[in-house]
């Protein structure tokens, strides 16, 4: 279904005031041909107030044609069930007054900036399959279609990396319509179909990276290993994330604009053991940075000991020598001195 934008419809306000004055015409021609009618008893009457009669039951019809869209607003009109097109940009429109508005999307509110409940009653509902964006369906609302860019922020989902490990994250969808008969026609409705797209995409991606860098894990599909994961490479995996939901939704009229991460985090059953795995990794880091600068600094030491000829030191003293400086340099705690008042050997 291609969309099929209805112009040079903006003749709104010029039927209004064309059907208002017959209306008030027709009162005014019903009132004298009564009058002709029963005073006089002439028949001429009977014609001004049979028409008057006749266009006050049908004519207030025309005023179910007037049509007022505000900018970034779109109607997609059907007559009969047969698409007739769709209503673009601001201006108050006049159509068939038998077109009747369609779509399907109208009470399906999702959790996302300009279109929330706005504090009207309603019952919340749960999508369902794997969605996780409420939805709130309220008694009255337009059949409008909104053009304007829309932020979907999902809720987090526990989703398995690749290396086996449930974590946690959250995405914000920067979308909005860009063919609005694709979106009325193509789906049942294209908002819930927006969101259940939105999380199977997600699942889809963030399964092929792991949660930090990992050894021996290809994440690109090259058949190379790389260093790509959810934690350091938050734009790739973005990105990424929006090219799957993208391609999933291009039959439903929808543009994706952007994808963000806005949480991601082990999931709390494994977040404190990955937490001390973290400690772990940086305590062994920070040990082979102390015993690296330890051997420099015990070698230099050697080194200007013997260039300076200070003391002469035999294999057996130069080991006792290199022990002691290790384990000062390399002790966790401050060094106790032992003062030896004897001779050397």
């Amino acid at each position: 279904m291609k969309e099929k934008v209805l112009s040079g419809r903006k003749n709104g306000l010029l039927i209004l005031f064309v059907t208002t004055i017959l209306m008030l015409a027709s009162i005014g021609g019903i009132i004298f041909g009564g009058i002709l009618v029963g005073d006089q008893g002439r028949m001429i009457g009977l014609l001004p107030l049979i028409c008057g009669i006749v266009f006050l039951c049908v004519g207030w019809i025309l005023y179910c044609g007037l049509k007022v869209l505000k900018p970034q607003e779109a109607l997609v009109l059907t007559l009969f069930g047969n698409y007739v097109g769709t209503l673009k940009g601001e201006g108050f429109y006049f159509v068939n007054p038998f077109c009747t508005a369609i779509n399907p999307a109208a009470k399906t509110k999702l959790n996302q900036s300009g279109d929330v409940d706005g504090g009207s009653k309603g019952t919340a509902l749960l999508l369902k399959g794997n969605t996780s964006a409420t939805v709130d369906v309220i008694e009255a609302s337009s059949k409008k279609i909104s053009l304007k860019i829309m932020t979907l922020n999902n809720n987090r989902q526990k989703i398995n990396d690749c290396l086996g490990n449930p974590v946690e994250i959250g995405i914000a969808v920067m979308w909005r319509v860009v063919d609005t008969a694709a979106a009325v026609f193509n789906v049942d409705n294209y908002k819930e179909y927006l969101s259940l797209q939105c999380d199977s995409a997600l699942r889809d991606i963030v399964r092929i990276y792991p949660y930090d860098v990992a050894p021996n894990v290809d994440t690109t599909g090259d058949g190379i290993a790389d260093e790509g994961s959810l934690r350091g490479s938050s734009e790739v995996v973005a990105g990424r994330i929006r090219d799957e939901i993208q391609k999933k939704v291009a039959n439903a009229g929808i543009e994706i604009l952007e994808a963000r991460i806005t949480y991601l985090a082990y999931a709390p059953e494994i977040a404190a053991v990955m937490l001390q795995r973290q400690q772990a990794s940086a305590i062994i880091d920070a040990r082979k940075m102390i015993v690296d600068g330890a051997v420099g600094m015990v070698e230099m030491a050697l080194e200007r000991l013997s260039e300076n000829h200070t003391v002469e030191l035999d294999e057996e003293r130069k080991a006792a020598m290199v022990s002691n400086l290790l384990v000062v340099l390399c002790g966790n705690r401050d060094a106790q001195p032992v003062v030896n008042s004897g001779s050397l050997y």
